[in-house]
């Protein structure tokens, strides 16, 4: 049985744009960014994070970092990196978030979302924070 590969997902304080346009004149790649604005997400945060990053992708051949801005919620060191997994089937998120959130703390349990994607975050039994995203067959992307 094979696993998906591990994904970097930093979180910043406003200024994500900036350091994934940094990443990508360093490091090359495409880079695609969406704001919180015009998403359903848009609601919960504040007028003055609007206009922050809800996602970025920076892709050049095997690098992919991924990063967001957090819209409500500061960040400190220690809580900037989160590690993503992208899981190929509804079999696959279940077990791995399960098992990874084994004596840990579901942050956000695995639910279907606007994305057309099933999501969930949990910070695991050692402090380390996990993202989980299945994208369902036929959702847009």
């Amino acid at each position: 049985m094979s696993t998906s590969p591990l994904t970097p997902y930093l979180t910043f304080n406003g200024n994500c744009r900036a350091a994934m346009t940094f990443y990508q004149q360093c490091l090359g790649g495409d880079l695609q960014v969406q704001t919180f604005a015009g998403t359903p997400a848009a609601e919960h945060v504040p007028a003055e994070a609007q206009d922050g990053v809800m996602h970025a992708v920076l892709s050049n051949g095997s690098l992919l970092l991924m990063a967001s801005d957090t819209g409500t919620q500061p960040v400190t060191k220690g809580s900037m990196v989160s590690l993503s997994i992208n899981c190929h089937s509804d079999e696959e998120i279940t077990r791995l978030f399960n098992a990874l959130g084994a004596g840990g703390h579901v942050t956000m349990a695995l639910d279907d979302t606007f994305w057309g994607a099933k999501f969930g975050m949990l910070t695991d039994q050692f402090g380390i924070d996990w993202m989980f995203n299945y994208d369902k067959p036929g959702a847009a992307q």
